[in-house]
């Protein structure tokens, strides 16, 4: 896990050493253990490193291979390694180490944009050909590993966060009106490629990018998940999906304890990260580490699930790590974790594991957590009124959209209002082919938009913060494909997740299981109060907000006369969705 950077010119300039070092700077928490930098007159590469496997210089980066004429960075982590070592051994590659980034160097001579379909794992890389003069950018099938680019004046950057980019200048940064509505609506998610800059954009998940000398890009997907079933899914019996997922689940949490470091696991005491645990548990894993994090109640809202996770470490006899916030001291965090978002993100969540990682960091590199198991099992509350629908459309975004658009025209300047971009964009995804069933169109698109640009991006972020690298077996690329032909109604049962519930019951205790539904709570930030609320007003009442002009001035004045009466259908608080917005756009001068 690390960070990256790079620039290639398309006009016959030099790239900028000054603007790779900038990003580089902004980089430094994703990567506390090298740095490194090539330079090959119109391109640049540079990296900041964790050490995770091959902890040796000869794992450092950026890696080159002048026998094969390939520059690499990478960030992530490729499982399946050492069996494509092996592989590529075979068909006559010579190694210089043990790392992971040397397999993906090799990958993509032997090849070429093929290399990712061949990949288990978390990646986002960019490699030049010197003798094409081609840069190619690839993102791992969940964009899991993030990666942003700006192309303009003749030459392109890429970065994998939003903020280094900015570092090194020369940016549009207008507010773009449709990401603007995605995230007013969209449960502050923005689709890719978009950002909420106009200047910048992100490569989609599952993509190769292939850039020539002359500027000119191609993009290629080489994953897709399809929800389409033959007669023998249909009619297969629930005790067998329980089976095949028990093993798949078990495939994937091993598969991700591949390090040359110890893992340990964020344990929240949910269904998910419990599961985690007892899995590697059963496989006889000893002396784990488990962490889990609480916050003050607030308005009657309890903050914390320590009587779960307590549980959980008991059970399994972990070395357990639980770390309770005060008000106080979350205030004092807020800002350093806003500015840790490579895009403003609303949920609580970014608080809770931005503080969580500071106290992981200092005993291990390396989590798993329990991220993308409700997206890709149906444990929301909106999958089951999709079952039967007639109109999936509007009743995903009656129980997901935090504003529908005529509301939107009462919240946002009238400047702002440029078309539904939100329902445009769900309902593009869901005319697609390969997902008939309504509640199967909204596992696809909560899997391929919302699951990576909110609790995948949040958790990259907060973690890379303090130099932690986090793993989500839950987004193991073969679990999804066997989850995605399942039929609705299994995973819709027993209030959502039925079938990994079913599978959790055999592993973990049942009081994890059968109990509401819990979430990583921060009620000081829902029901804004006190010095919250004294943050949110001075940031939407400030100079720079006036002269930006995003909110009507009718509906903030109601959002500080009672912050609490305006919670979004997902249970957010409005006030702090357009509050972060604005903390976050001029923590970073915009």
């Amino acid at each position: 896990m690390c960070g990256f950077a790079g620039e290639i010119t398309f006009d016959g300039r030099t790239a900028s050493l000054a603007g790779l070092e900038r990003m580089l700077e902004a980089l430094a928490p994703r990567g506390p253990d090298g740095v490194g930098t090539v330079h090959r007159g119109r391109v640049a590469l540079g990296h900041r490193r964790l050490s995770i496997i091959d902890l040796s210089d000869a794992g450092a980066q950026p890696m080159s291979d002048p026998e094969l004429g390939l520059d690499l960075v990478f960030n992530g982590c490729i499982y399946n390694h050492a069996d494509l070592r092996r592989e590529l051994e075979a068909e006559g590659y010579r190694f210089f180490s043990r790392s992971d980034t040397e397999v993906v160097l090799k990958a993509h001579h032997a090849w070429g944009p093929r290399a990712p379909e061949r990949f288990h794992g978390m990646f986002a890389y960019a490699v030049h050909e010197r003798a094409t003069g081609r840069l190619w950018l690839a993102r791992d099938r969940f964009g899991i590993k993030p990666l942003y680019v700006t192309d303009e004046a003749g030459r392109l950057r890429f970065a994998s966060t939003l903020p280094a980019l900015l570092a090194a200048g020369g940016i549009d940064t207008a507010i773009d009106p449709a990401a603007l509505h995605g995230y007013m609506s969209f449960h502050a998610v923005v689709a890719p490629p978009r950002t909420i800059l106009k200047g910048v954009r992100k490569l989609p998940i599952a993509t190769i990018r292939r850039v020539e000398p002359d500027g000119t890009t191609e993009d290629r997907r080489y994953w897709d998940v399809s929800f389409e079933r033959g007669p023998e899914d249909e009619d297969r019996a629930a005790p067998e999906w329980e089976e095949m997922l028990l093993d798949c689940l078990r495939r994937a949490v091993a598969r991700r304890m591949v390090a040359d470091v110890p893992v340990g696991v964020l344990l929240s005491g949910g269904v998910d990260s419990s599961l985690i645990v007892g899995l590697l548990a059963e496989a006889g894993q000893e002396g784990l580490r488990t962490f889990s994090i609480g916050f003050e109640a607030a308005n009657g809202e309890k903050g914390d699930e320590f009587a779960y996770s307590d549980l959980v470490a008991r059970h399994f006899a972990t070395d357990h790590v639980k770390r309770f916030v005060p008000s106080s001291e979350l205030q004092k965090a807020l800002p350093a974790a806003i500015s840790a978002m490579s895009e403003p993100m609303v949920s609580y969540d970014n608080i809770g594991f931005y503080l969580l990682s500071r106290e992981v960091a200092r005993h291990v590199k390396v989590v798993q957590s329990g991220q993308g198991a409700d997206e890709v099992f149906a444990g929301y509350h909106w999958y089951p009124k999709l079952a039967g629908s007639n109109d999936p459309l509007g009743d995903y975004a009656r129980a997901f959209f935090d504003r529908d658009h005529d509301t939107m025209g009462r919240h946002l300047a009238p400047r702002w209002m440029n078309g539904d971009a939100s329902r445009e964009m769900v309902a593009a995804h869901f005319a697609r082919p390969g997902a008939p069933d309504p509640v199967d169109k909204a596992l696809r698109l909560d899997t391929e938009i919302m699951l990576a640009d909110d609790p995948v991006k949040r958790v990259d972020n907060m973690t890379m913060a303090w130099g932690l690298e986090a793993r989500v077996p839950f987004l193991d690329h073969e679990l999804v494909e066997l989850a995605a032909r399942m039929p609705a109604g299994i995973k819709l049962a027993d209030g959502g997740k039925g079938v990994l519930k079913s599978v959790a019951r055999r592993i973990v205790p049942r009081e994890v299981i059968d109990r509401p539904k819990g979430y990583f709570p921060v009620p000081a930030l829902k029901y804004l109060d006190g010095p919250f609320l004294a943050m949110a007003r001075d940031a939407l009442t400030s100079k720079a907000a006036r002269e930006r002009g995003l909110y009507r001035e009718d509906y903030l004045d109601a959002l500080f006369a009672a912050p609490a009466e305006h919670i979004t259908p997902l249970r957010g608080s409005e006030l702090w969705q357009c509050a972060l917005l604005e903390l976050w756009l001029q923590d970073h001068g915009i």
